[in-house]
């Protein structure tokens, strides 16, 4: 089965079809979702989704390209999501530095990062985080808040595999989506050849980054098999056994310990 550790299913993408779709993916190949919040609102979304789907989590956190959502006010509001039941991880957080050229705004990102780490280090969840063109201030940040303490896994990773294997000292998993079966992926493709098999998780991002044959659609966790397909290659194994194995995987960090 497969285990699917990053979505976003309150995306408008999926406003037309999104019952149907959550009920055949469950119903198949799918034996968990994590949803994940962005924002506020996409936390409220989360964990709507988690209560209706009895196999669908929600994360509660806020992007940082949404941080101005952040004050004392509703950052309460986070740590309180955060004692939910259906609620088993802190993230997306992290860092963006793609769009942000603001050094103002990216020391805001770092500021908030670093205190939503702290809240998962308080509710004893993991992080999910989201590092893009922020390699050194991510690690930089995770140092200073000791994320060693604090388990976790760097989403839809982009970094080179020497980092990722840093990422894994610290007790780190690396989240693999679509972008792994693209040609021109070389950098994660070495990095899933190099860190342990122990250590990946299986991702979508949806509804972006389909894998080929379907890169420019929509992207939902029936097409992680594809990315699977691709890791089984990389490691020199099956298929089943790289589902098998991520599945496990996120069962562990997630600390979901029940054998349906």
């Amino acid at each position: 089965m497969i285990f699917e550790t990053h979505a976003h299913y309150d995306d408008e993408a999926f406003d037309h079809d999104r019952d149907l779709l959550l009920q055949n993916l469950l119903s198949g190949e799918i034996c968990r979702i994590i949803n994940v919040g962005a924002s506020i609102g996409s936390t409220k979304a989360s964990i709507a989704l988690a209560e209706t789907y009895e196999n669908i989590y929600a994360a509660a956190g806020v992007h940082p390209s949404e941080i101005d959502e952040l004050n004392e006010e509703s950052f309460a509001w986070l740590k309180e999501q955060t004692a939910h039941p259906n609620v088993i991880a802190v993230g997306e957080i992290g860092l963006d530095y793609y769009w942000e050229k603001d050094t103002e705004v990216r020391k805001k990102q770092r500021d908030w990062f670093a205190r939503q780490m702290e809240l998962a280090r308080e509710s004893g969840l993991p992080v999910i985080i989201h590092s893009r063109d922020a390699a050194e201030d991510t690690m930089r940040v995770m140092k200073q808040v000791h994320a060693e303490d604090i388990p976790g896994v760097v989403h839809c990773y982009s970094y080179s595999p020497e980092l990722a294997l840093e990422f894994v000292k610290m007790g780190y998993y690396i989240g693999v989506g679509g972008v792994v079966t693209f040609k021109n992926a070389k950098k994660l493709a070495e990095t899933v050849k190099r860190i342990p098999l122990d250590r990946i998780l299986l991702e979508t991002d949806a509804p972006y980054m389909a894998p080929e044959p379907f890169r420019g659609k929509r992207n939902d966790s029936g097409k992680l098999s594809f990315v699977a397909e691709k890791i089984a290659q990389l490691k020199g194994i099956t298929r089943k056994e790289a589902e098998d194995a991520a599945e496990q995987n996120a069962r562990k960090l997630f600390r979901i310990d029940d054998a349906s």
